[in-house]
């Protein structure tokens, strides 16, 4: 005989429950009662009927979400209180530190709520714990997109009201249209396909998934789970206009960006050529402004450097040197005509006292020079010569013969 734990019973029946698959996706419906909130800001509360009661909480992350939208989740953040009839979904599972089991709910709404309310309800906060409407997951819009996909009925206004305001805003991009119920049996399916098929082979660069207004019934095929997974797994970013303002579907909340109007979808996805080309202009004049500035400097920067070049170049070196040669040559002929001038000057000097000494200048004042004609030899004294001797006797103007006569 095998004996066990109340631990082991308890974790046994918490297994079991967390398995079963009805158990975890319930709507369970009844009355309120015990209402607690826990400072912590969890709520507690029992559901109970004629027959019954369940113990139920719903743990502070459900209790303080906010709505996303007004139409369709006007019922967020709704809190009951005693005696109060509610719908509430969650899942059943055990409470294992009292051994008791309870529903984990994650929506309450009051009765009456309508079917698709509740099923749109319960699916939104499904695919909100998946992650599906992360912020952090979604893409953002390319600026300047080639091309386009369109997933929308072929024959509403929505499809020439998105041509109409993407060729007034930006006539560049080419439009694929992917034709697609968007109401009624099979509208779900063909919009799937419609925007898988944009993913495979139309090398699209974004995706608008639009139609006009209508009811919850007319819009639902935008709140079913395969569209909202087809546009999570696009690889290419998806814009919803679906609807009205007003309205918010499963589609807009995972789309990378949702637009009130199908109109305003299409304004969002491509730029407004107006606006791009003041844009171009104020770019293209900083351009040149900044082109004209850099060249300025760099011109600049060139004559700086030609001007160092030039005085630091072998040429600029030789003309100075040329200079200089020029400058010394001049010095050196100024030098040498100062010197002639004063040699020259001592030689007439020189010349004028020579003249003065000159025997020519004595034999002008009557003076002569005599010689012996036998040796040449000049005569200063009588006794030098005897009679007979002949002389040669020099003047001023000229030589003539003589001889000694008694002496």
């Amino acid at each position: 005989m095998e004996i066990y734990t109340v631990a082991q019973i308890t974790r046994y029946l918490k297994e079991l429950f967390d398995s079963d698959y009805l158990l975890q996706n319930l709507w369970v419906q009844g009355e309120v009662s015990n209402f607690i909130r826990s400072a912590a800001g969890h709520v507690y509360f029992t559901l109970k009927d004629n027959n019954s009661q369940i113990r139920c909480v719903m743990f502070r992350g459900q209790a303080a979400r906010r709505g996303r939208g007004e139409r369709l989740a006007s019922g967020d953040n709704f809190m009951p209180s005693n005696g109060m009839a509610v719908i509430v979904h969650g899942r059943l599972s055990i409470y294992d530190v009292q051994g008791v089991y309870q529903l984990y709910a994650d929506l309450i709404r009051p009765e009456g709520v309508g079917l698709l309310h509740l099923q749109f309800e319960e699916l939104r906060a499904r695919l909100e714990r998946e992650g599906l409407f992360h912020e952090a997951r979604k893409r953002p819009l390319p600026r300047f997109p080639r091309r386009i996909g369109v997933v929308t009925s072929p024959t509403g206004a929505v499809l020439h009201d998105i041509i109409t305001v993407i060729t007034r805003r930006f006539p560049f991009i080419d439009l694929v249209l992917a034709p697609s119920l968007v109401q009624g049996d099979g509208a779900a399916d063909e919009i799937c396909q419609a925007i898988e098929a944009l993913n495979e082979f139309a090398e699209v660069d974004l995706i608008i998934l639009a139609r006009g207004g209508g009811s919850i019934e007319e819009l639902w095929p935008f709140n079913e789970e395969k569209v909202a997974r087809a546009i999570y797994g696009s690889r290419v970013p998806v814009i919803t206009g679906i609807g009205h303002e007003t309205d918010f579907t499963i589609a807009d909340w995972v789309a990378d960006c949702r637009a009130p109007t199908p109109s305003v979808a299409a304004e969002l996805a491509v730029p407004n050529q107006h606006e791009c080309q003041m844009q171009l202009d104020a770019l293209r004049n900083r351009l040149l402004q900044t082109a004209q500035a850099r060249v300025d400097a760099r011109r600049s920067e060139c004559r700086h450097l030609a001007e160092g070049l030039a005085r630091t170049s072998p040429l600029a070196l030789l003309q100075r040197q040329k200079q200089r040669v020029d400058d010394l040559s001049r010095w050196m002929d100024v030098q040498v005509r100062h010197y002639l001038d004063l040699e020259r000057e001592k030689l007439r000097s020189l010349a004028a006292q020579l003249e003065s000494l000159s025997p020519h200048r004595t034999l002008a004042r009557g003076y002569s020079v005599c010689r012996r004609a036998a040796d040449g030899k000049v005569v200063s004294s009588v006794s030098q010569v005897a009679d007979g001797d002949e002389l040669v006797i020099r003047v001023y103007d000229g030589e003539f013969q003589g001889e000694v006569i008694s002496i």
